[in-house]
């Protein structure tokens, strides 16, 4: 209603009427408000010429009014009651009513087929002229219209009955248009140019038949389906087929713009047409993937054809320019996805350059009551405009079914609309009747151009409707029984638009009946091919693909790791560069002086604490030229006030100082980030940065380990299970400092047990030992997880991410709080020797034939062990063995350790109950490891006269 409102607000009449007021008019009460009474009375009074429209105040009082009476004639003043009955018993309506109805009548005039089941708003009331003191004879009258609306085309004045008949037009047909609410004067001086000028809805013959011809293969790609697999699930697209078109019309104008990539996120429905019909996936191998027979060829599980993704480079015959496109696979958890296709659009628009989002951008599908349900959705919309996360606009696109599985709008959420969250962020709001595909195109084709001119998100509601149900084999009538009565007797969308197009000439009968024959052959053709497929090609299905980094076959290229470690030379280069602050007349804090100055003390003795040594290692990575990434909630300076990676002038606002990236002149670039305060969102954007690029070191941190519990769904759908389900390698890294120490419940639940749950590794086998078998075991699992008890180790994992010949995520990096804001005791950690590697186990240096226990631990308890050994005088009597690598498990290590005390009693010691913690984990492999393989008698628990122990302390 605010679209017309501030619209006719400001019409001026030019002339006066020859005749007064009708006597039938309903007349505002007297003592209806101190402001609208006097006004009414006198427009009642007076000559045309002199009534001015109705003041935005007054109709936000009016329409105020009339809805308490909607809800109870009670709420108001008696007279106001009088007033409203009269004028909603069929007075005659004026442009208040037109205006009331604004961008709500393209939902209502869609909805009226399926209600009463769908969630409509309630329109705004149909208010009668008498309430803004004019009469039907004033319709004829001139006005002059204000700069402000673009209706009048050339004309600067019109009859205010044209005036209505136009906003008619613009706003309340099959488009509606929600954008008051930006607080940008340019921006909806933009929008209303783009829908109130005359005539811009105008398609050429040629646009007109490309969108027939991408209608029907739209809609025949789902028939087709729909022969072949009747029974199967596929979660077509009927009922809104004019999806096709719409993202085609995206991708179009934006090539035209010089965009070269596109990333596109959806959830299931419609994702086998997109891929066939968008993304130009080839028919056969989509066909293929109905064939219950076929084994896949490549490693990992897979998934339903309706979650993967793929990746394709192609002409595009309307800019005549190359676009590659990249549809990502994401699980069932719907706008998961969300944040990771935000991500890699970040880490490509990074490494081509793209400062501006001119030649890569985002798009993303969307359900209605996914977008309006999941809260990644509001976390993904919040990061659109931070400067280390933005993407410079994405296109979303509802697929707007009108109900969820079987959950009617009005049950699944409180806003108005489902896209209403998008509000938040001053993203327009395009609605538009999916059963219209010349609306559908030129909306799109609006979408696009505001993204290339403002590089911000907009979005686009296809308000259209689910033909089937849930999927295929679903029965919608057990829920919504009226609803569908009504969908089976809507004519589909191809079948009216081409009656539409034949009637005007565009093409003949024939023509279009041969454009059908001509993709039904192409359908055909692919599904007899698909007979001949024997085997499914995962590898073709990727969405990210690294060809540089693994062989033809998708190997890597060795099976060896490198040293991790750098000469002391280069660690104290590094060091004083860390103690510095490179930029002149720059004013820091009286304690970061003393902070830097501890780090140059450290420097100068060779040894290193822990924030040192991850300076050390992520400066290294970036001097030998890769990039490194580091974001989460105030990594910039660390939550425990250690790192200060970024250094603030206290004398000028806004001036920073990254010392990182003063290491070496061709030096990758470092990027520090603090994100906002999400977890799930922005665990999701890195995992997706992390995709784009092998040759990239990327963390994301927890401000608490325990915190990563709001990004399980990304753990768990993307990061644990990505390479069986996605046959995708990330090399993510999750830092998760502080696990349980003393802290209270608040702060102990970073819950290791649940990554070492998640591990693929055989508890019960003891591997086949091999020269190479370190770093085959880490190309076998599906993460590591690793608790480092010192700076150095934590220097080696972070080196050996990009040092090994493939990427796999590092998910658990579990530091404790102690160890980073102090150094361990005594001695000081020495700076990371050269020529060494990451140490999977530490050892003890305890004297074999004395040893009576060896305590197996992880992480900084080892301290409190060795200290408490000290002063009960146990040092030459009990071992203490550090496994800082968990998964995948050393067996090998632990096997020689425990050989190394033949009649030691084994134990393991953590903080954590029983039932937590690495316990669970560690016992069974443990024990694996010391008994020979196969077991030779029921005694394998036993080691000479004492039982293997393994227990908490």
């Amino acid at each position: 209603m605010h679209r017309f409102r501030t619209t006719v607000s400001r019409l001026r009449p030019l002339a006066a009427a020859q005749t007064g007021p009708s006597q039938s008019q309903p007349r505002p009460p007297a003592g209806a408000g101190s402001f609208m009474a006097p006004r009414a009375s006198r427009a009642l009074n007076s000559s045309p010429a002199a009534r001015p429209f109705p003041s935005g105040a007054s109709s936000n009082y009016v329409e105020e009014m009339f809805s308490a009476w909607l809800e109870n004639p009670g709420n108001v003043h008696e007279s106001w009651d009088v007033f409203f009955r009269n004028a909603n018993a069929g007075a005659p309506q004026g442009p208040a009513g037109v205006g009331a109805l604004g961008a709500h009548h393209v939902t209502l005039g869609l909805f009226r087929p399926l209600s009463p089941v769908s969630h409509v708003v309630s329109p705004a009331p149909s208010l009668s002229a008498g309430l803004y003191g004019l009469a039907e004879e004033d319709l004829d009258q001139m006005f002059r219209l204000p700069t402000t609306t673009f209706i009048g085309g050339s004309e600067g004045s019109l009859p205010l009955r044209e005036i209505v008949r136009r906003l008619e037009m613009a706003y309340c047909q099959h488009i509606g248009v929600e954008f008051m609410f930006i607080n940008d004067v340019d921006q909806c001086r933009w929008i209303r140019q783009k829908f109130e000028t005359p005539g811009v809805m105008q398609f050429s013959l040629e646009e007109k038949r490309t969108l027939l011809a991408r209608m029907i293969r739209s809609t025949r790609f789902e028939e087709f389906l729909q022969r072949k697999w009747s029974s199967e699930k596929r979660f077509g697209l009927e009922g809104c087929e004019s999806l096709i078109p719409a993202l085609k019309t995206i991708i179009d104008e934006s090539s035209l713009s010089g965009v070269e990539s596109v990333i596109m996120g959806m959830p299931h429905r419609g994702r086998l047409n997109v891929l066939a019909n968008v993304i130009r996936k080839e028919l056969d191998q989509i066909f293929c993937q109905f064939d219950s027979k076929l084994e896949a060829a490549d490693e990992g599980s897979g998934d339903v054809k309706y979650h993967l993704g793929t990746y394709n480079k192609r002409m595009n015959r309307v800019s005549d320019r190359e676009v590659t496109m990249s549809l990502m696979a994401n699980p069932s958890h719907l706008e998961a996805v969300d944040p990771v296709v935000q991500g890699k659009t970040k880490a490509e628009q990074f490494y081509c350059g793209d400062t501006e989002g001119q030649r890569v951008m985002s798009i993303l599908i969307h359900g209605d009551a996914a977008f309006a349900g999941q809260g990644i959705v509001y976390e993904t919309f919040h990061l659109s405009d931070l400067p280390s996360y933005t993407t410079h606009g994405t296109v979303h696109v509802v697929v707007n079914n009108q109900i969820g599985f079987t959950t009617d709008p009005r049950m699944a959420r409180s806003s108005p609309y489902p896209t209403d969250v998008a509000r938040v962020v001053n993203a327009p709001i395009f609605h538009v009747n999916a059963d219209d595909p010349e609306a559908v195109m030129y909306v799109c084709k609006v979408a696009a151009e505001w993204r290339t001119a403002f590089h911000k998100d907009v979005v686009v509601d296809l308000v259209s409707y689910r033909r089937n149900g849930h999927n295929e084999i679903d029965e919608p009538m057990f829920t919504q029984p009226l609803m569908y009565k009504r969908i089976r007797k809507q004519r589909g969308v191809l079948e009216k638009f081409a009656e539409k197009v034949i009637g005007e000439g565009v093409v003949t009968t024939r023509a279009y009946e041969e454009e059908v024959a001509r993709y039904d052959k192409i359908c055909e053709e692919a599904y007899a091919r698909s007979k001949d497929e024997k085997i499914l090609h995962i590898k073709h299905w990727l969405d990210s693909p690294w060809p540089d980094f693994f062989t033809v076959d998708g190997q890597p290229k060795s099976l060896s790791c490198p040293s991790t470690g750098i000469s002391e030379e280069e660690l104290g280069h590094i060091g004083s560069v860390a103690a510095s602050v490179p930029v002149e007349d720059f004013k820091i804090h009286g304690g970061l002086s003393r902070v830097l100055k501890g780090r140059a003390n450290m420097v100068s003795q060779r040894v290193c604490d822990w924030a040192l040594g991850e300076y050390m290692a992520i400066g290294s990575l970036l001097k030998e030229g890769i990039h490194v990434r580091l974001s989460g909630q105030d990594v910039e300076r660390g939550t425990f006030s250690h790192r200060h990676h970024v250094l603030h002038d206290q004398n000028v606002d806004k001036r920073i100082c990254i010392p990182m990236n003063f290491i070496s002149p061709d030096q990758a670039p470092y990027t520090v980030c603090n994100s906002s305060l999400s977890e799930y969102g922005v665990l999701g954007f890195e995992l997706g940065f992390a995709m784009a690029s092998p040759n990239a070191l990327v963390l994301w941190e927890a401000q608490f380990g325990d915190f990563h519990n709001t990004a399980q769904c990304i753990i768990d759908q993307f990061i644990s299970s990505g390479q069986s389900k996605w046959v995708r390698q990330n090399g993510i890294v999750l830092l998760l400092p502080h696990g349980l120490e003393g802290m209270g419940p608040e702060h102990s639940s970073a819950r290791t047990e649940r990554f070492l749950q998640m591990c693929n590794d055989d508890p019960d086998v003891f591997p086949t030992l091999t020269e190479d078998f370190a770093v085959r075991q880490l190309f076998d699992c599906n993460w590591i997880v690793v608790n480092c008890s010192t700076p150095a180790n934590f220097f080696h994992v972070l080196r050996r991410q990009i040092l090994q010949p493939f990427r796999k995520p590092v998910s658990d990096v579990r530091t404790a709080v102690c160890l980073i804001t102090s150094p361990p005791p005594p001695p000081p950690p020495p700076f990371p020797p050269a020529a060494t590697h990451f140490r999977r186990l530490i050892p003890d240096d305890g004297d074999p034939e004395k040893v009576k226990r060896v305590v197996f631990c992880s992480g900084k308890i080892y301290y409190e062990l060795i200290r408490e050994r000290e002063n009960r005088g146990l040092k030459e009597a009990v071992a203490v063995v550090r496994v800082e690598q968990l998964s995948p498990f050393p067996f090998d290590l632990v096997k020689a350790e425990t050989d190394r005390y033949p009649t030691a009693d084994l134990v393991w010691c953590q903080e954590e109950h029983k039932n937590q913690g690495y316990y669970d984990y560690v016992k069974p492999r443990i024990r694996t490891a010391i008994q020979p393989w196969p077991p030779a008698s029921p005694a394998r628990w036993r080691r000479g006269n004492k039982e293997t122990k393994v227990h908490r302390r």
